[in-house]
Order: structure tokens, then C-alpha cells, then sequence
């Protein structure tokens, strides 16, 4: 299992949002790269980089942040938020340097751009699949779908796609423990990676995670509100 700590980009800084509301923000950094650096000497082996005015609107707003972040740490970036063209995917992986991107919206709207991409790049492609009572939302979590998670999931694994990240978005933020049952679900579901996102709060759920079969969890809220320790976090990885 990885460990994935999680740095939510908006108008610059560090937040976390509850259950992706944008109306309910805590900045944390105002210099985003400052929380990149300290998981990397915490001993993070990835971070996961979210440009949410991106996920919002389709276009990056955090371009200079996300650059800094990929420029001054040793270990890959995986980033998320207005992943919705070819161009734009290129340019992140090919010249930011970001190891891994995320399609969230576009795996809905567009999938023969996840199609693309994934024969471009292979496991440098995922898609996120965040879902508010099993069904899929898109653009920055706004509007929910007519579709399933585990159907989105199918569609993906025949797409080539080898790693997904799952979020509830009623956990989001919430601290009050992931959905362990959808991702268990997931993971008998899907062929490939899945990575759990949203209500971890404390070491408990990252075992509970782990044993319904994730291959890796974003902890975001936890990390920077003190109830998870990174280090003590990290040695659950093997």
C-alpha cells in the first residue's frame, strides 16, 4: 500500500474543503510547495496534487504552485483537476514533469480521451471516480451523473486504464472514516489499483483500507488537522 498525503491547490494556497464544498475552505499553507516539502521529509514516497480551481472551472489557476512542487521535490507528483484535453495532459506529463495525472470530468464526457491518453502514456494515466451515493459527480464534484462508480470503474478496466482513485464524497473532509465497503467493492470490481480518498481519519482506517484491498490511500485532512502522524502512517506501507 502507498501513502499518498494530499495537497488541495486554490487561489494559490494549501486547503482542504468539506465534502468539496467551496464555500467550506481552510487554508493551511498559504505557500503550497512549504506542505510539499515537509511530506517529502516526513518521508513521503508520493504526493498527490489537486489544482481544484482547475476541477471547478476546467482550467489551471495554480500553474506556478504546481511547477514549484514538481521542480523542488525528489519524489513523484500525481495531479488531478482539469485534466480535459490532450494538450493539457501532455504538457503536464511532458513538460512540468508530473508523473501521473488524474482524469476525473473527462473519463465521463469524453472517454475517448481517457483512450487516448492511456495508449499515449499507460500507468501514467488514472482516472478519478468520485461518487456521492454510489453515483458519479463531476466538475469539481458539482453535478452528480445517472452513473455508477463500479460501472465507470468496468468501462475504465477495458479501457486500459491500470490505476483508479475512488472518493466518497460524503467522507470528504469529514474525518468521521473512509467508505470501506465501496472500496472493497472497487477492488473486487476492478482489475487494476485503487486508491482511496476521502475520510480517513485516523490509523485504523488506513488498516480497515488495506484490508478490503486498496492499493494505496490520499490522506489529506488528517495529515495537517494532527490526528495522523505521517511517519507512524507510512509504516503501515509494507
Amino acid at each position: 500500500m502507498m501513502i499518498y498525503p494530499a495537497i488541495d491547490i486554490k487561489g494559490g494556497k494549501c486547503v482542504r474543503l468539506v465534502q468539496g464544498d467551496a464555500g467550506r475552505q481552510t487554508v493551511y499553507e498559504d505557500d503550497p510547495l512549504a506542505a510539499a516539502l515537509r511530506w517529502q521529509s516526513a518521508g513521503a514516497q508520493w504526493l498527490h496534487v489537486v489544482d481544484l480551481d482547475g476541477a471547478f472551472v476546467g482550467a489551471s489557476a495554480n500553474m506556478e504552485a504546481i511547477k514549484s512542487i514538481v521542480l523542488s521535490v525528489d519524489i513523484p507528483v500525481q495531479l488531478g483537476g482539469g485534466m480535459r484535453s490532450m494538450d493539457v495532459i501532455s504538457y503536464m506529463l511532458d513538460e512540468v514533469g508530473v508523473s501521473r495525472v488524474v482524469i476525473g470530468t473527462a473519463a465521463i464526457e469524453q472517454p475517448s480521451l481517457v483512450e487516448q491518453a492511456v495508449r499515449r502514456y499507460d500507468n501514467r494515466i488514472a482516472v478519478g471516480i468520485d461518487a456521492k451515493g454510489g453515483m458519479v459527480a463531476v466538475r469539481g464534484w458539482v453535478d452528480i451523473t445517472g452513473v455508477s462508480a463500479c460501472d465507470l470503474a468496468g468501462q475504465m478496466s477495458a479501457m486500459g486504464v491500470k490505476t483508479i482513485i475512488y472518493t466518497d464524497i460524503s467522507k470528504d473532509g469529514m474525518l468521521a472514516g473512509p467508505n470501506v465497503k465501496a472500496i472493497a467493492d472497487m477492488a473486487k470490481s476492478f482489475a487494476g489499483d485503487v486508491i482511496a480518498s476521502g475520510g480517513v481519519s485516523d490509523l485504523d482506517d488506513i488498516k480497515r483500507l488495506k484490508e478490503a484491498g486498496a492499493a494505496g490511500v490520499i490522506i489529506g485532512k488528517a495529515l495537517y488537522d494532527g490526528r495522523i502522524n505521517l511517519e507512524d502512517a507510512l509504516e503501515l506501507e509494507e
